[in-house]
């Protein structure tokens, strides 16, 4: 268990590292400041989360696969809805209008994981 959610953790730095970089430098002259910030949420919440996962495979009461799966689809929903809508209108794919509802589920299902991880702790106290 430890090591799947080190290697998730790091997986997920790894890309937010290069998406903020590709956000900042490769997407600056193509899609407005509003864009660029609504991409960096994303990025932000990515990083917080890989950070999460890194640290919760050092405190094996709080690991399970349930939070290890709530925590990575969450990430994948919210992060990379944000993602997709930010650069939709250079990629003028108009069908990804349709995941605007996906990033709230994607925060609902970070918000769980998290609701989760503070009732084991309560529950191993």
């Amino acid at each position: 268990m430890k090591k799947s959610f080190l290697l998730s953790g790091f997986i997920f730095g790894l890309i937010a590292i290069i998406l903020g970089a590709f956000g900042a430098h490769g997407l600056e002259n193509i899609l407005s400041e509003d864009k660029i910030n609504s991409f960096q949420v994303g990025v932000r919440y990515q990083m917080y989360h890989a950070i999460l996962l890194i640290a919760l495979a050092s405190i094996k009461e709080l690991q399970s696969k349930l939070i290890l799966n709530l925590i990575i689809s969450g990430v994948i929903l919210f992060s990379v809805s944000i993602y997709l809508l930010s650069i939709n209108e250079y990629l003028a794919w108009n069908y990804l209008k349709v995941l605007g509802p996906i990033t709230p589920i994607g925060g609902t299902i970070l918000i769980s994981a998290w609701g989760l991880l503070i009732f084991r702790l309560i529950k191993k106290l």
